[in-house]
């Protein structure tokens, strides 16, 4: 059977679970295991999917068309993995479950409680098969939060079901360092390790996040009030980018304490990938500035996986990404002229649209590389029907019922695969040859993942192309537009998908991998 690695938290939230677990499985894989990863949030929402961005940060979405944890983005992209909808579950979720089939009458009449009812729920999703050697699951939340309770009674339940053999605890904690003191407080750690056991879990391994490796002192401190090896207290210091971290874990034999564990031989790690990435941060390289133009920055995980596809393009094309934060709803073309390529990501509602039509119309009629996403897609479709087709009012159903609407509601998707009235998840595209999105991805037909709601109109689709706007990627059935580009201009390309979804530090993807290398040659 599979082996378990449960990550959690305490002290304060946002301490990177989500990298640590991911970080683990890379030590695991670099040993030749399979790793799959999932990932629970206490939280009552059903999903992330309605959860605003400003909050939430970004919304994730699978190949199956579920939308997740942003988490789920550090699992893919680190372990080459392809999860599911039933690798990102909510409180809200294992509620929903429970009393739909209460209402269905499954539980035969019987009391419907947390436990065993609600527990046994949320073990069903750890235990999903996975066909793997590991399954990590990260625990979202902080230890003590009202709504967690029941997800560590879960996990403490699962460790004797399947035999604490199988089982190992990992527990992300704090050490403060107060300066006026000189001090690294390790009280917060024993705190929460504390209260971890209250719940019945011992921690088998602790990652303390510090400013600075913890002294050989404070991790005998910390291994004596939390009731495990000094060995087993690893430092979680701070990194400047979260590839190094599998390297910070390999170097303080992270693997060597999971391998104890599970009774494991000891092996060298295959840590190459992530000493190319190491390298590539050091090494003094040219360095292209991309603007974006978008609307939520004041949260960094908003465009958490758009940004680490650029960094991923970056490493592909031997060149340094900065990326200029451009703001949609003040934007000016004086924003751009310090950058080599312009990119509009995805969105929702009318703000900021004006500032992302006008940023599409600077790359057009200023030959600078332009790259869009979803709604990146829609606003250049729309400024080229008003500055070049002539049509005044060309807008988008989504914004205004007043317009000669060029997007309109989206004709078709399976109903399977919906998010409310969204189009969610992968689908197949054809890709007209001799076109640059043939000469991008090397191919015919591809797959990208969706998150939208509207659609060009494909009637308008000879008007667009006689006056130079082409549609390159198509629906297999012909109805709905999926690429469009511009024919004479130095590289002007947008999706209806979001391919940012399928990148990887490794080889990149075809789309970003060529936004760069047309950026680095502007």
């Amino acid at each position: 059977m599979a082996k378990y690695i449960f990550i959690t938290g305490g002290v304060v939230s946002s301490l990177g679970k989500g990298v640590a677990a991911a970080g683990c499985g890379a030590l695991l894989q670099s040993r030749g295991y399979t790793v799959h990863a999932r990932k629970f949030d206490p939280y009552l929402n059903i999903d992330p999917g309605t959860m605003s961005p400003f909050q939430h940060g970004e919304v994730y979405v699978t190949n199956d068309g579920y939308e997740t944890d942003l988490d789920l983005g550090y699992y893919e992209r680190f372990l080459g993995a392809q999860l599911s909808r039933n690798d990102s579950v909510s409180g809200g979720r294992i509620y929903w479950d429970v009393l739909n089939a209460e209402r269905h009458g499954d539980y035969l009449g019987a009391t419907v409680q947390m436990i065993p009812h609600v527990s046994n729920k949320i073990k069903e999703y750890i235990s999903a098969p996975t066909d793997t050697d590991f399954v990590v699951c990260e625990i979202g939340g902080t230890v003590g939060d009202i709504e967690g309770k029941i997800f560590l009674e879960s996990i403490r339940q699962f460790a004797n079901d399947v035999g604490r053999h199988n089982v190992m605890f990992v527990h992300l904690t704090l050490a403060p360092y107060l300066e006026k003191s000189g001090e690294l407080k390790t009280k917060p750690t024993q705190m929460s390790a504390r209260e971890l056991l209250e719940n019945g879990i011992q921690a088998d391994m602790l990652i303390v996040r510090t400013p600075r490796m913890l002294t050989p002192a404070e991790r005998d401190k910390i291994g004596m009030f939390c009731n495990l090896p000094a060995k087993s207290v690893i430092s979680g210091i701070d990194v400047d980018n979260i590839y190094k971290i599998p390297l910070a874990y390999e170097a303080q034999h992270v693997f060597d304490i999971i391998a104890d564990h599970f009774g494991l031989p000891h092996a060298r790690g295959d840590m190459t990938r992530f000493d190319r990435i190491e390298t590539y941060l050091s090494a003094d390289i040219p360095t292209v500035t991309v603007g974006v133009v978008g609307k939520y920055f004041n949260v960094p995980d908003a465009y958490k996986s758009l940004n680490e596809a650029l960094f991923h393009a970056g490493i592909q094309n031997n060149v340094h990404i900065k990326i200029k934060q451009i703001d949609a709803e003040t934007f000016t073309p004086e924003d751009c002229r310090d950058v080599s390529g312009i990119l509009v990501p995805g969105g929702f509602g009318v703000r900021g649209v004006s500032g992302k039509i006008a940023s599409a119309q600077y790359a057009r009629e200023n030959r600078v590389p332009y790259m869009g996403i979803c709604l990146g897609m829609q606003v250049a479709v729309i400024e080229f029907a008003r500055n070049v087709l002539g049509i005044e009012n060309a807008g988008s159903s989504e914004f205004s019922s007043d317009c000669t609407p060029v997007i309109g509601i989206m004709a078709a998707c399976d109903a399977e695969n919906m998010g409310g009235t969204l189009r969610l998840g992968a689908y197949p595209c054809d890709v007209t040859p001799d076109t640059l999105a043939h000469k991008i991805y090397g191919a015919t037909s591809i797959s990208e993942r969706h998150r939208h709601r509207y659609e060009m109109d494909i009637g308008l689709e000879q008007k667009f192309a006689s006056a130079g706007m082409i549609i390159s990627g198509r629906s297999p059935d012909g109805r709905l537009p999926e690429m469009i580009e511009l024919k004479n201009h130095p590289f002007f390309i947008a999706g209806q998908f979001h391919p940012e979804f399928q990148s990887s530090p490794y080889p990149g993807h075809p789309m970003f991998n060529a936004f760069v290398a047309a950026c680095k040659h502007n």
